[in-house]
C-alpha cells in the first residue's frame, strides 16, 4: 500500500522578518546595506513569478504531476524526478557554455534564461515536495 503524502510545514515571510538571535532584522538590514543587490533580487523573483504563471496557465499542472495527482510517494517521485530531468537539461547546457569555452549558438535563449529555468524548477520541486501542486 502506499503512503498518502502529508502537509509538510512552511517557512513563511513573516518569520523572515522576526528578529533574529542577534537582535535585529536582518532583512531589514541586508536592504538597506545592498539596496541595488535586494531589489535586482526582489525585481527577478517578481518576473519568474509571472512568468510560472504565464507557463502554468498554458501548460496546466499535469505537465510536472505527469498526469497524477501526487498522492502518493511514488507519484511525488516520478514528478521530482521529472523535474530533476529538467533541472539537468539547464545545468548541462551552462557547464557545456560556461566550462567549455563554447559561445551561446542559441541567439534567443540566453544563459540567463537558463539560471532562472532551474531557479524556477526548484521551486517546483519544492512546491510538489510540500504537498502543494495543483492545490
Amino acid at each position: 500500500m502506499q503512503e498518502v503524502i502529508k502537509d509538510k510545514p512552511t517557512f513563511s515571510m513573516e518569520d523572515a522578518h522576526k528578529e533574529t538571535s542577534v537582535g535585529y532584522d536582518v532583512i531589514e538590514m541586508m536592504e538597506k546595506e545592498w539596496p541595488e543587490m535586494t531589489t535586482e533580487f526582489k525585481k527577478i523573483q517578481k518576473a519568474q513569478y509571472e512568468l510560472f504563471l504565464k507557463k502554468q496557465h498554458d501548460y496546466g499542472p499535469g505537465n510536472i504531476s505527469v498526469g497524477t495527482n501526487l498522492q502518493t510517494e511514488d507519484e511525488v517521485h516520478l514528478s521530482l524526478t521529472g523535474l530533476w530531468f529538467r533541472m539537468n537539461d539547464k545545468l548541462q547546457r551552462l557547464k557545456t557554455l560556461l566550462l567549455g569555452g563554447r559561445t551561446n549558438a542559441v541567439e534567443d535563449e540566453p544563459l540567463e534564461d537558463a539560471y532562472l529555468d532551474v531557479s524556477n524548477y526548484g521551486i517546483m520541486a519544492t512546491i510538489v515536495g510540500r504537498g502543494k501542486w495543483g492545490k
